[in-house]
């Protein structure tokens, strides 16, 4: 069994059949991901020593020459910069932060300043390890000071100053170069969008939202905020005001209009021009809200038409003349086409073969939609029957969960990424495999959403129902057999689902979980919220050991920079306190994910649900 499990996590995923021999720009291979080259392609900026370089015409010369190890120039926070994965890479850190500006005559940048930081250790097998990194409420943060370097004249222009808790606010998108200034969002009161003077330094606030709840630029931030600066000055808004998540004009600090409207939402900005903007919604397909549909309207709101007009899920990469469309369902293999910004099909490059998951015994997931623990709300799921599945035997079950306010743990596309990896991975197993997104994850309504500010446990009741719901027209599951297991969030997920309902929990196995809130680093409390100690202390697994009945396994990499081992070595403390029972593994040389060991921990997590389970 552990060897076709196996083969469905290294098999090849759906290959790329190409029908024609156009490569779009877009697809030609990157140059070396430690240098920015200008966009007249006669420089490169890069980091040596903590400071920013540039290169021209083969001569190299310092654009800044202060930098130090608590003052260093385009570096990310310590546990992304030096993480263990660009090591294995032959990375020696990060790519760095730093734009160009569209005529080439200046970088944006940022010093990072991490003086005063408290130290973290992680132990290997050579030695200590240390990233400097605050907890929640320490008053020594990490920051993002801007910086505007001219590279002609050597003017460094030092400018305001961000919290940088997670990644650098230029990787992240949430600062850039339009026109001739730079923009960046900040978070201290709301959500506002700052203009930086690049030659005065002055700032000045161009919106400014305030409001209950989570008010941010979009649901889907790992895609880049939801805000475009027109050229005149103008700019697209993102906002939930009115309970679902639309643009707005701005101008002048003043709303001119609402742009988009109705009961769906604006996922992603592709493109603004010729008074129109293209952009990537949510919730127009009636079958599967999650899907992600192409559209455009015009700026004055007039006009708005559906660009792919299908019901299938649409992953697009923009280019100048049009867009790369890859269109699938969780059950339709995906087809790879380029076409115009009208919509129409240019070329076709290529549809997906899935006949080596076929041939493993592989069959697509169900895609469900039940009802939330308040019986009101829709919550929506896949379900992976066991490999050889007979509906004359009772199967035990899998919750495969993972739990992030801007992440959705069930990919409305066919191939579901590494979290739908494992789940196949788990059929193969034998077990039922069931996957849940519940109410406080992104993708629908504010309200949706918002069921996770300050809770970080919203929507694991929604998993039971789904359970329960399911098996009322499966009696294949078998409910007195249920495990859970998850990583990161999904970590933490799997120790309160076993608390907040050890009648349904029987076994889970948690890897790299974040067990307690109140000490991990502020970029994880922050997507739940400010931080108040006394509110995130309720959802503290170390703090509800008393709860656990089921049979628990703990995971975790011992240099895991991102969610550091402390987080379960907490938890193994207050249950060994507590006299319970529960199996721990730390692999010494783990990163947060496993990379490298993925194989083995693989078979520890199969084997733990094996062993308790069937």
């Amino acid at each position: 069994m552990y060897e076709i499990a196996e083969q469905l996590l290294t098999a090849n995923r759906p290959n790329l059949v190409r029908g024609g021999t156009v490569v779009p720009p877009w697809a030609e291979p990157p140059g070396n991901p430690m240098e920015i080259p200008s966009p007249d392609g006669k420089h490169v900026v890069f980091r040596r020593d903590y400071n920013l370089w540039i290169r021209s015409d083969g001569n190299e010369r310092p654009l800044t020459t202060d930098g130090d190890v608590d003052h260093d120039y385009g570096a990310n926070p310590d546990y992304f910069m030096y993480a263990p994965m660009f090591t294995m890479l032959g990375l020696p850190h990060a790519p760095p932060a730093a734009v160009w500006s569209p005529d080439s005559t200046k970088v944006l940048t940022h010093r990072t300043i991490q003086e005063g930081l408290r130290i973290k250790y992680l132990l290997s097998s050579d030695g200590l390890r240390s990233k400097r990194s605050a907890l929640p409420g320490d008053e020594q943060v990490q920051l993002a000071e801007f910086v505007v370097v001219d590279v002609c004249s050597g003017a460094v222009l030092h400018g305001a100053s961000v919290p940088m808790p997670m990644l650098s606010p230029i990787q992240m998108k949430w600062a850039w170069w339009a026109a001739d200034a730079v923009y960046y969002l900040s978070t201290s009161d709301g959500l506002a969008l700052h203009r930086l003077d690049p030659e005065s330094g002055l700032v000045r606030t161009v919106v400014h939202e305030s409001g209950e709840g989570r008010i941010l630029p979009g649901q889907h931030l790992m895609l880049g905020p939801a805000v475009y600066v027109l050229p005149s000055g103008d700019v697209l808004w993102y906002s939930g005001r009115d309970g679902w998540g639309h643009l707005y004009l701005y101008s002048d600090c003043s709303m001119v209009r609402q742009v988009t409207s109705g009961p769906w939402q604006v996922k992603q900005i592709l493109r603004v021009a010729d008074d129109v903007v293209h952009f990537v919604a949510v919730g127009l397909v009636s079958a599967d809200p999650y899907r992600s549909t192409v559209c455009r309207v015009g700026l004055d709101g007039t006009g708005f038409a559906v660009v792919t007009a299908d019901e299938l899920d649409h992953v697009v990469v923009p280019g100048v003349a049009g867009f790369l469309d890859t269109a699938s369902t969780p059950d339709t293999p995906p087809v790879h086409v380029v076409r115009s910004w009208d919509g129409h099909v240019v070329e076709e490059l290529g549809r997906a073969d899935i006949s080596a998951l076929l041939e493993t015994g592989w069959s697509p997931p169900e895609r469900f939609c039940v009802k939330s623990a308040d019986g009101s709300t829709d919550v929506y799921g896949v379900l992976y029957c066991p490999h050889g599945f007979d509906p004359a035997v009772r199967y035990p079950v899998v919750d495969h969960t993972y739990l992030n306010p801007f992440v959705t743990r069930v990919s409305a596309a066919f191939d579901a990424g590494w979290h739908g990896h494992d789940a196949e991975a788990l059929a193969a197993l034998g077990f039922v495999v069931i996957a849940v997104d519940g109410r406080g994850t992104p993708g629908r309504d504010k309200a949706f959403w918002d069921a996770s500010y300050q809770n970080m446990s919203a929507g694991l009741d929604d998993h039971v129902a789904a359970l329960r719901q399911l098996a009322m027209t499966r009696p294949w599951m078998d409910l007195d057999r249920v495990g859970i297991c998850g990583l990161s969030g999904g970590g933490f997920a799997t120790v309160r689902a076993m608390l907040d309902h050890p009648d349904v929990y029987k076994v889970g196995v948690a890897l790299s979980g974040v067990h307690d809130y109140r000490y991990t680093d502020p970029a994880t409390t922050d997507m739940y919220g400010p931080y108040d100690a006394d509110v995130f202390a309720g959802y503290s697994n170390v703090d509800s050991v008393d709860g656990l009945a089921g049979k628990l396994m703990l995971v975790h990499g011992g240099l895991d920079d991102q969610v550091s081992p402390d987080q379960t070595y907490r938890l193994a403390e207050a249950l060994i306190a507590a006299g319970k029972d529960f199996e721990l593994l730390i692999v010494p040389g783990a990163d947060h994910v496993f990379t490298g060991y993925e194989t083995y921990v693989h078979r520890r997590t199969w084997d733990f649900l094996l062993r308790h389970l069937r």
